[in-house]
């Protein structure tokens, strides 16, 4: 599976938006677009789509509303907050009607890794008593890594990933898991050295979670997870 595996179309936009919530099916006649800035060292950004601004003062750690916007082809770019300096631009791609979508700016200003990764997100609501998860490495520090899903601070001991040897910048596939409370762990690939943990994790029936692995701020810091709520 390549980074792409969800869809690599860019982000669509218009003007003026209206942020609204997930919380059903995507209408066919608009797409659902959210922009998360994952991205450990870089300051506070604007996206714009065709020239225009969008999104404004996005900072490390947060994450936009999906927004309603008509399918069709656009391109973006990223500048730093209040000023025209790009950090990053992109070439034209397609949104499709009825479908919502993340676009993650993942990778290091430092090292000149910075990026866009778009995923297609599932707007659909879980079976009743379910609730659907996904990870996404967004961490550019970690190698690959295995996803370790428990009941609260149960020892690893023998359990199986629920995913493995999940590489930077990709994102995993939904998992439909019984609602409940869950312990995520991030391990080295092959290993259960944890790199991240998500402590007491409750995951409620008919929700959907995109749950993001990010660099650290500092150096030597320690990896962190921002938790997404796709649906309801």
């Amino acid at each position: 599976m390549n980074r792409f595996a969800f869809s690599a179309v860019l982000l669509s936009g218009i003007a003026a938006l209206t942020a609204v919530p997930a919380a059903a099916q995507v209408p066919s006649n608009v797409s659902w677009v959210r922009v998360v800035h994952a991205a450990a060292d870089a300051p506070a950004v604007d996206i714009l789509a065709n020239g225009n601004i969008v999104f404004e003062n996005l900072k490390f750690k947060n994450f936009t509303e999906y927004t309603p916007v008509p399918p069709g082809s656009y391109s973006f770019s990223i500048n730093l907050t209040g000023t025209s300096t790009t950090a990053y631009t992109n070439t034209p791609a397609t949104l499709e009607g009825g479908r919502a979508y993340t676009f993650y700016a993942l990778g290091r200003v430092s090292n000149g890794s910075l990026h866009i990764m778009g995923t297609g997100d599932d707007a659909t609501p879980a079976p009743a008593g379910q609730a659907k998860v996904r990870v996404v490495h967004g961490a550019s520090l970690a190698p690959a890594v295995d996803v370790y899903a428990t009941t609260p601070y149960a020892p690893l001991g023998s359990a199986a990933p629920a995913l493995t040897s999940v590489p930077f910048a990709l994102a995993s596939h939904y998992l439909t898991v019984p609602a409940g409370a869950y312990q995520g762990r991030v391990a080295v690939a092959g290993t259960k050295t944890v790199a991240i943990d998500s402590g007491r994790l409750v995951l409620m029936g008919g929700t959907t979670r995109t749950i993001v692995a990010i660099d650290p701020v500092m150096a030597g810091g320690a990896f962190e997870l921002l938790v997404l709520p796709d649906l309801n």
